[in-house]
């Protein structure tokens, strides 16, 4: 039974907003290789790919027999796969994490967050040109990669096999994206779209009206924190009652809030079509010999996104709490890229700014039933109406400077940067509303349990400097020795503060006052005690939320030093080894601060760890179009601040709240891996995997019932051991069609069969004696009061599958391809602990997703335009999150929709 209408019904005001126009974004047409090209040589898009890494030179010929294998796979020791800009636009994604998706081993969440061989987000790494890039979001370990237009990159490198010229926080897989920055010819385009979704578009949803300026992705100032507000904040005093504030000085400052643009939701039963646009522009210029270039890219998209929700929390043996949720997203991402390139002889300079903005507008409304309150009778009206309203601004400035330098058989890098990310979230607002069965209405009188009405800003500010030197040697052999070293030094500070307030009233309101709509119950009227009828000593007004023990607020800071020394080796002819050890040291810390002056807070002390981390990989090139690979290596995982820091942060996707551990320490990893690789033609191949991963400590998110709540919260906690093993397969191969038939069509087109299959098999292993660490209160336990021998670890799938099947043609851009997935079940968060015991974990159900994308190139008035067509989610598949204990408990359940966009650019 559905309870939209009981929701809509709850809305005392609505309002139909009107639609705004439609675009949809496209990613530029690239040709396809020719069906002339030689067999012998590899095609363009396999060949001659751009790509900038530390101390990686994918251009020298070191393995000269793989005449079929392409350079940017052959000429590295390491385990890799290589996105060009082909790929990307085969794949019609408008954005790099859709295009990582096809990439075999990979799986991506519905927050744009990338899995790696079904390992969370935490064990992936994100580099720009070869540099870190910091994240936003407060709860992932890096940027979502569904921000980063896929029209301003180069290509997309996903190493699965660790080298020592990385990073040494290397788990289960690193992803380098490389920006153009020296376009083959001047030129400019202009792309525009639409796009629709079956559950959203023109359907039933909530808003709220905000700002003027939201469709943006910039609030106008009308959230700014209010003078007062930001005065009481900077006073080192907890807001509340008392010695501190006076109750007018209380009433001043949550009059000063703005109210009904925050707090009044809409009901929209028409939400408006998604849209984008996209500008792109390149130069190309010859300077005498050297060679300048600059690519400038901006974009835009407005998308929204409705799920009618069912959402239950509870025990093994009973739904506590049972609601259906209808939830408004409107996302707006604004982004542009300006490099500029300078190619000198071998000398390539490349300096890349990215400026990306993600924000988010969330508007939900929730029937719900709860034990605690009332009943879980759906037959009744529900025990609580929710509300819920958000505005979360994400902002990521990032400058590379990169210079590539070879002086004969010796080679330098040098590669700096500064990166600040930003997420701000002010006036996150909730109500709860109980249902009075005497008035037969829902009433909030601000103080009886559920009956609450809560307002909270948060602020986060990261900045991050890095910088690193490789030098590579080409030793004068007669076989091919190239030795290299390198030193990176990165610095990450953050700065961040959330602060939660609560409404209260003086005394207990007058009925007919609990009955109000949120906006009015909160009204400057109510506020200053106009209910009362002339009685000013009554009124409403907020003060901190005790509920949230400790400091808010934290500095953090990451400070890693690392230095490697690698040597590749052609030790036989046609087997190439690479040896190469890493020292990396690190002081990581998080400071709570004292922003109440209580003056007794509990602080941990700072990460301070060094580590050798070995790699090896032994590549055997034993014929034209194959090769075996061999490679084993340590590596480590870091807690990210996140992870350590206590202050709780609200997950806009999930809708639960997250806090961390400062008892976390360093997951390290043991890694092998065994890879065959045959390239039977142009482009084609066959590639078969096994591999092995030991984590010793891994870091694990899980769930846990606060006292007095119905509801679940998540935190980390160490466990003690966890093994992973699996194997995968990928294939791609063409099919020409000339012979089939006498025309044009069959002449110049090819079928085009792309599939990849990964099965991994994960395990914790938790002994009788193992303990962790959960929180300060109960210190050291058991670890088998928190994780269970012999489950999986969280976010991994035991099998991930991607096909494609299309027809392209070889002479013109023209793709039709169909595109399906599938991923198994994966567990999202280790199960709630209640009463020293484990319940079932909560575990995504799979997914089988088919997808269609069509290209052509069409000319109209002389004018060359791509048309391009998605449709998204065909099979209408779910999203579904579950407990299964002695009863069902569905966490989550939503419909995804079908997704159709049409689009088209123009390049001149």
């Amino acid at each position: 039974m559905s309870r939209s209408a009981p929701l809509a019904s709850f809305l005392l005001l609505s309002t139909a907003l009107s639609p705004l126009p439609a675009f949809a974004q496209t990613v530029p047409a690239e040709p396809a290789a020719s069906a002339d090209t030689d067999p012998a040589e590899p095609s363009p898009s396999e060949d001659d790919v751009d790509i900038s890494a530390p101390g990686s030179d994918f251009s020298g010929e070191i393995i000269v027999r793989g005449r079929y294998i392409p350079n940017s796979i052959r000429n590295t020791s390491s385990v890799i796969s290589v996105l060009s800009t082909e790929d990307i636009a085969r794949s019609g994604d408008g954005d790099i994490a859709g295009a990582l998706e096809r990439v075999t081993g990979l799986s991506v969440d519905n927050g744009g967050f990338v899995y790696v061989r079904g390992l969370g987000d935490r064990y992936s790494q994100a580099l720009l040109n070869g540099t870190p890039l910091p994240s936003p979001e407060p709860l992932k370990r890096v940027v979502p990669l569904d921000i980063f237009p896929s029209s301003v990159l180069a290509s997309a490198t996903v190493q699965k096999s660790y080298s020592v010229n990385y990073p040494g926080e290397f788990g289960g897989g690193l992803i380098n994206l490389t920006t153009a920055a020296i376009p083959d010819d001047s030129y400019f385009e202009f792309g525009m779209g639409v796009g629709m979704n079956s559950e959203t578009t023109a359907k039933l949803g909530y808003t709220h009206y905000g700002s003027g300026s939201d469709w943006t992705g910039f609030d106008d100032g009308t959230r700014d924190i209010p003078a007062g507000l930001t005065e009481a904040l900077n006073a080192g005093a907890r807001i509340e009652l008392g010695q501190n504030f006076t109750q007018t000085q209380l009433q001043d400052i949550t009059a000063s809030l703005v109210n009904a643009p925050t707090t009044l939701v809409q009901r929209n039963t028409d939400i408006p079509v998604n849209w984008s646009a996209d500008i792109s522009a390149g130069l190309n210029t010859d300077i005498g010999a050297s060679r300048f270039g600059v690519i400038f890219n901006a974009s835009y998209s407005n998308k929204f996104f409705t799920r009618d929700s069912i959402e239950q929390s509870g025990t093994t043996s009973i739904v506590a709490d049972d609601a259906r949720t209808v939830r408004t997203d409107q996302n707006v991402v604004v982004s542009g890229l300006l490099g500029l390139g300078l190619e000198v002889g071998e000398h390539k300079l490349r300096w890349t700014n990215l400026y990306i903005r993600d924000s988010l507008k969330q508007t939900s409304l929730s029937a719900a039933d709860n034990i605690n309150t009332g009943s879980i009778d759906p037959t009744t009206p529900a025990d609580e109406m929710r509300q819920r309203t958000n505005w979360i601004e994400r902002q990521l400035i990032d400058s590379v400077f990169v210079g590539e330098f070879k002086f004969g058989d010796i080679s330098l890098d040098l590669r700096g940067g500064y990166a600040n990310s930003q997420r701000e979230a002010p006036y996150e607002r909730s109500f709860t509303y109980f249902y009075d069965d005497v008035a037969q209405d829902y009433v909030n009188n601000l103080l009886t349990n559920p009956q609450s009405a809560t307002i909270s800003f948060s602020d986060l500010s990261e900045d991050v400097w890095n910088g690193g030197i490789d030098l590579a040697y080409a030793l004068p052999t007669s076989r091919k020795i190239i030795l290299s070293t390198g030193y990176s030094y990165v610095n990450t500070t953050r700065s961040a503060f959330r602060r939660d307030f609560r409404y209260f009233p003086t005394s207990s309101l007058p009925f007919p006052v609990s009955q109000e709509r949120p906006d009015y119950l909160v009204s400057d009227f109510n506020v200053y005690g106009g209910y009362t009828q002339g009685i000013t000593t009554d009124g409403i007004f907020i003060q901190e939320d005790n509920t949230n023990a400790g400091s808010q607020a934290y500095d953090a800071e990451l400070t890693v030093h690392g230095a490697y020394a690698k040597a590749d080796v052609e030790l036989l002819d046609f087997v190439q080894a690479e040896l190469g050890v890493r020292y990396e040291t690190a002081e990581q810390s998080v400071i709570a601060q004292d922003i109440y002056g209580d003056g007794n807070l509990t602080q941990t002390a700072p990460l301070d760890n060094d580590y050798w981390l070995p790699a090896a990989t032994l590549t055997w090139n034993f014929a034209d179009d194959m090769q075996f690979r061999v490679s084993a290596s340590k590596t480590i995982a870091r807690p990210q601040f996140r992870e350590l820091a206590r202050p709780q942060y609200l997950d806009p996707d999930s809708g639960r709240i997250f806090s961390g551990n400062p008892f976390l320490q360093d997951s390290e990893l043991f890694n092998a891996e065994a890879r065959m690789e045959y390239y039977f033609g142009d482009g084609e191949r066959v590639l078969l995997a096994g591999f092995y991963k030991k984590i010793d400590n891994p870091i694990e998110p899980v769930a846990f019932i606060p006292g007095g709540s119905s509801s679940f919260q998540t935190t980390f906690a160490n466990a003690p051991e966890a093994q992973l093993y699996g194997a995968e397969v990928e294939l791609l191969k063409y099919f020409p069609l000339e012979g089939l038939g006498n025309s044009d069509f069959f002449t110049n087109n090819r079928f085009v069969a792309i599939a990849n299959y990964t099965y991994t098999e994960s395990e914790l292993k938790v002994g009788a004696n193992d303990t962790t660490i959960l929180d300060d209160t109960l210190g050291v336990r058991p670890a088998n009061q928190v994780f269970v021998d012999g489950r999986p670890l969280t976010g991994q799938s035991k099998h991930l599958a991607n096909i494609q099947l299309g027809i392209e043609n070889t002479e013109r851009l023209s793709q039709y391809t169909f595109l399906l997935s599938y991923a198994s079940d994966r567990v999202t968060t280790r199960g709630p602990i209640t009463g020293g015991q484990v319940d079932p974990d909560l575990v995504q159900s799979p997914s089988l997703k088919l997808d269609f994308v069509a290209r052509e190139a069409v000319t109209i008035a002389g004018q060359e335009l791509e048309i391009k067509f998605e449709a998204r989610n065909l099979t209408n598949e779910n999203f579904r999150e579950t407990q299964s204990g002695n009863v069902l408990i569905i966490n989550q359940q939503y419909d995804l929709g079908r997704t159709f966009s049409l689009g088209i650019k123009a390049r001149f």
